[in-house]
C-alpha cells in the first residue's frame, strides 16, 4: 500500500488500483520563505504518486525550471565534479541518487523539497523552480517559466475541452510532442522548466465548474484516453530510452475535484462526498489510465477533502520539518526518500548531466518554437475540434463565393486573448474570427456588447446590418469573467442580453444566422435550437490562437466538422434544481435527483455527450460481433443463473478473454470529412450500472462515398464489467447491448 508521510503519522490514502506498481508517494509543503524557520506556514501541497521505480514527486504547488547559466555537473566548467558518482551519467539512476542523497546535509535535502529549489553550491547544483505550466501550449503562469525577446511567444493550442472534442487520440499525442519539444527549446536559453503540471483530467461533472474547460470531459474513457496520450506525448523521449524523460508530466487533481467557488463554498474548505462505486467507476479511471498507459512522472492531489480527508493531508502537521525531524516527528530515511524521488525526475529529466546544449535536445532553440507546422497544428487542432449542432437545409457551409456582405456580431467576435482559455501562455500571433471570415468574404462588423457579460445589448445597430446582409454570424458565449479557476458559474444560460440579442437580429436577418457559441462548459441555448430563424449552431470551445482561421474553415466549408461534444449541455432548470455539491453520479428516484453525465443524467437535454453534426452522410454495417461470450467461472465461486447475475474480476479468468467488433463505414455525403465511431454498451440492470456508456472510439477520414473498416477489440472484464455498491469490479452477466450510431447489436455473457 503506498503511503503518505506526514510530520508525526502516516496514514493510507491511496487506493489500492495505485499501488500496483508499488508506488510510492510523499507530500510536501510551500513555504512563506527560504529560511525553513519554525514559523514557516504550509500553504499547499502537491501529492505526488510515483510509477516507476524512481519517478517523480512534484513539491507544493510548483515544477521546474533552470533558473542560471549554471548547470549540475558540468564536468567541462568544473573537472572535479567528474569525481562524484551523481555526475556520471554512464551509471544507473538509482546509484546516482544514492551518491548525491548521502553527500546533502539535513538542511541541504529539506532546502531540495520546497518551491524554489535551494543551490548546493558546494556540489555545483544550481537553483530549481519546480512550477510550469502546459495545459495547451507552454504557458507563462507559474514562475517556472517566462517570454522574452528571445522566445516572445510558443504555440498556444485550443482549450483542452475543444481539442478533446475531436476524438483524436494522435492528435492528443501529436500537440504533447510539439508542447515538448517548445518547452525543450525555452528551456535550453533559460525560458522554462522541465516539469509540467499538466494535464489536468478530473471529469467535468457538472457545467456550472468554471475549470471544465482545462479537462477532457464528462466521460472517463475519454478522460483516460487524453490524459495518457497527452502524457506520452509530453515525456517519451525521441531517442527511445524509457529511462529518459523529454519532460515530466504531471496528472491533476487526484482526485474527485470540480467545485472551485460556488455560492460562497469554496474548493479549500469543500468536503466531497463521494460513493465507493463512483469513486471507482467514474473518477479514477482516468488516473489509473495516467499511470499505467501514460507512466506519468506524477500525479498531483486536490484542493478539497473526499469523505472528511484532506486528499494533500493536513497542514497543522506539515509545519516545520526541520523541527519533527529533531522531536523524532519525522525520520532522516522520510526525507532521504522524498528528495532521492525529486532528485531521480532531475536525473531523467537530464539535468544532472551538465550543459543541455550538449545533450540530446541540447540543438532546439528560438527556430523550433512558433514554426509554421506548429501553428498550422494549432489551425487543424480547432478545426478537428468544433462541433456543429445544428445545420438546417441551405444554412452550413457557406459559399465565399457566393456571399456578398457578412454581418459579423458579437462579444466574441473581434477577441484575442479570449480564445485561448486560462493556464495560457503567449501565443505565436492571434487570428480573431472577425479576421478569419474577413480573409474570406466583405464583412461589417458589430460588436452588440461591450462584453460577454451584455448588461445592455446595442440591438439596433446589429439589427442594422443584419438586416442588409447576405448572411449573419453572430459570435456569443462566455470568457474569463464567467468561467474560470475559482469563479463556478451559477447560471448555464447566456449571459447577460446575449439571447435578446440573438432573437432580435436572428428576426430581421434575410440570410442564413450562425450562432457561434465560445465557452468551456455547455450552455441552455435551447431557445436558438428551436428557433427556425437560427439556421446553424457551432460551439468552439476556446479555439487558440489560430481559432479564428478554423472557425472560418469550417463556415466556409473548407474543413468538414467532426468534433463531437465531450460534456453534456443541460438546461437551465438543471442549475436551478440540482445542488453543484452534490457529487453522486447515479440518480435518485426517491428525491427527484437526476444524476450526472449521459451515463446515469436521467433528465431532459440540450444536448448531449458525442453530439456533433458534419457537411457529409457516415453509415455504419456491421461486419463482425459475437452474440455469445462464455465466461469461465473461477474455482469455488457459486453462480447459480436464478440468482448470480455478475462475477468476480478475476486475472485468471479474465486472461486473454476478449472479442473484436467489426464495422465498415461509409461516406455518403458529397464531401470528404472525418468521422468518429463511438461505441457504446447498454449493460445488464445489475448494481445500479450505466444507462450507456462509452466502450472506444476511432476517428476515421473518409472521401466522398469510400468505405472504411473500423475495428475494436473488447476486453469482456474492462469492457463490459460494472462497479457494485462496495466499489469491486464485477463482470456483468446477461444482456449487453452494443450501439453504434443507429446500429444495435445484442451480446449475451453467461458463465
Amino acid at each position: 500500500m503506498a503511503i503518505i508521510i506526514f510530520p508525526g503519522r502516516r496514514e493510507d490514502v491511496i487506493p489500492e488500483e495505485l499501488t500496483i506498481l508499488q508506488a510510492h508517494c510523499t507530500i510536501f509543503g510551500r513555504v512563506t520563505n527560504n529560511t525553513m524557520a519554525s514559523q514557516n506556514r504550509v500553504l499547499s501541497v502537491l501529492l505526488c504518486v510515483h510509477v516507476l521505480s524512481f519517478i517523480a514527486v512534484l513539491n507544493s504547488n510548483r515544477v521546474s525550471a533552470q533558473s542560471s547559466a549554471v548547470f549540475a555537473c558540468d564536468v567541462a566548467s568544473n573537472p572535479g565534479l567528474a569525481n562524484f558518482t551523481f555526475c556520471d551519467s554512464k551509471s544507473d539512476v538509482k546509484t546516482r541518487v544514492d551518491d548525491l542523497v548521502k553527500r546533502l546535509t539535513l538542511q541541504e535535502k529539506i532546502g531540495l523539497l520546497v518551491d524554489s529549489a535551494a543551490a548546493v553550491s558546494r556540489l555545483g547544483i544550481p537553483k530549481y523552480e519546480w512550477w510550469s505550466e502546459a495545459l495547451h501550449g507552454v504557458s507563462y503562469v507559474g514562475p517556472g517559466t517566462h517570454f522574452s525577446s528571445v522566445i516572445p511567444g510558443a504555440t498556444s493550442f485550443p482549450q483542452v475541452i475543444l481539442t478533446a472534442a475531436s476524438f483524436n487520440v494522435t492528435l492528443f499525442e501529436t500537440i504533447g510532442k510539439v508542447v515538448s519539444t517548445e518547452a525543450r527549446a525555452m528551456y535550453n536559453v533559460g525560458l522554462a522548466g522541465l516539469t509540467f503540471w499538466s494535464p489536468n483530467i478530473n471529469i467535468f461533472r457538472d457545467p456550472r465548474w468554471g475549470r471544465g474547460q482545462e479537462t477532457p470531459g464528462e466521460d472517463p474513457l475519454l478522460s483516460s484516453k487524453y490524459g495518457s496520450a497527452y502524457v506520452r506525448g509530453l515525456q517519451e523521449s525521441d531517442d527511445g530510452d524509457k529511462d529518459r524523460l523529454k519532460v515530466g508530466a504531471c496528472c491533476k487533481h487526484y482526485t474527485a475535484y470540480d467545485v472551485d467557488n460556488w455560492k460562497g463554498i469554496e474548493r479549500y474548505t469543500f468536503n466531497a462526498v463521494v460513493t465507493k462505486q463512483d469513486m471507482d467507476d467514474t473518477f479514477q479511471p482516468p488516473f489509473k489510465s495516467c499511470v499505467i498507459d501514460g507512466n506519468v512522472a506524477s500525479v498531483m492531489c486536490s484542493y478539497n477533502q473526499v469523505n472528511g480527508k484532506a486528499t494533500c493531508g493536513d497542514p497543522d502537521l506539515l509545519k516545520g520539518v526541520i523541527r519533527a525531524v529533531t522531536r523524532g516527528l519525522l525520520k532522516e530515511s522520510d526525507i532521504d526518500n522524498a528528495v532521492s524521488n525529486n532528485i531521480a525526475t532531475q536525473m531523467r529529466l537530464g539535468f544532472f548531466d551538465g550543459d543541455p546544449s550538449k545533450q540530446i535536445y541540447g540543438a532546439l532553440g528560438p527556430k523550433d518554437v512558433c514554426t509554421p507546422a506548429n501553428q498550422e497544428l494549432a489551425r487543424e487542432a480547432a478545426r478537428q475540434g468544433i462541433v456543429l449542432l445544428k445545420n438546417s437545409p441551405g444554412s452550413l457551409p457557406l459559399s465565399p463565393t457566393s456571399i456578398k456582405s457578412l454581418a459579423v456580431i458579437g462579444p466574441n467576435a473581434n477577441v484575442t486573448k479570449t480564445m485561448i482559455g486560462n493556464y495560457e501562455g503567449t501565443p505565436c500571433k492571434y487570428t480573431t474570427p472577425l479576421q478569419g471570415l474577413t480573409a474570406s468574404v466583405a464583412t461589417v462588423y458589430q460588436q452588440g456588447c461591450a462584453n460577454v457579460a451584455c448588461a445592455t445589448a446595442q440591438v439596433d445597430a446589429a439589427k442594422q446590418i443584419a438586416a442588409t446582409a447576405d448572411a449573419t454570424v453572430l459570435i456569443m458565449g462566455a470568457d474569463l469573467s464567467i468561467e474560470a479557476e475559482s469563479r463556478d458559474r451559477i447560471d448555464i444560460t447566456l449571459p447577460g442580453q446575449q439571447t435578446l440579442l440573438i432573437t432580435a437580429v436572428a428576426n430581421v436577418s434575410k440570410g442564413p444566422v450562425i450562432l457561434v457559441i465560445m465557452s468551456g462548459g455547455g450552455m441552455d441555448v435551447q431557445f436558438a435550437k428551436d428557433n427556425p430563424k437560427i439556421t446553424s449552431i457551432l460551439w468552439v470551445g476556446y479555439p487558440g490562437e489560430a481559432g479564428g482561421a478554423a472557425i472560418a474553415d469550417v463556415i466556409f466549408g473548407y474543413s468538414n466538422p467532426s468534433g463531437r461534444l465531450p460534456m453534456t449541455w443541460y438546461p437551465q432548470s438543471f442549475a436551478d434544481k440540482v445542488n453543484m455539491t452534490n457529487m453522486n453520479m447515479r440518480p435518485d428516484p426517491a428525491t427527484g435527483y437526476p444524476g450526472r453525465t449521459y451515463r446515469f443524467y436521467t433528465g431532459e437535454t440540450v444536448y448531449t455527450f458525442g453530439d456533433g453534426l458534419s457537411y457529409s452522410t457516415f453509415n455504419h454495417h456491421l461486419v463482425k460481433a459475437p452474440k455469445l461470450v462464455s465466461v469461465p467461472l473461477e474455482e469455488g465461486h457459486v453462480c447459480r443463473s436464478s440468482t448470480c447475475k455478475s462475477i468476480d474480476v478475476v486475472e485468471q479468468s479474465c486472461k486473454d478473454l476478449a472479442f473484436d467488433i467489426h464495422l465498415r463505414v461509409q461516406n455518403m455525403g458529397k464531401m470528404g470529412g472525418s468521422h468518429t465511431v463511438f461505441l457504446f454498451t447498454t449493460p445488464p440492470s445489475v448494481h445500479n450500472s450505466p444507462q450507456k456508456h462509452l466502450l472506444g472510439f476511432e476517428k476515421v477520414f473518409l472521401t466522398p462515398q469510400a468505405q472504411g473498416l473500423v475495428r475494436f477489440n473488447v476486453d469482456v472484464c474492462k469492457d463490459l464489467s460494472v462497479v457494485d455498491e462496495l466499489g469491486n469490479r464485477k463482470v456483468a452477466l446477461g444482456q449487453h447491448l452494443l450501439h453504434v450510431g443507429s446500429l444495435k447489436h445484442s451480446l449475451n455473457l453467461r458463465i
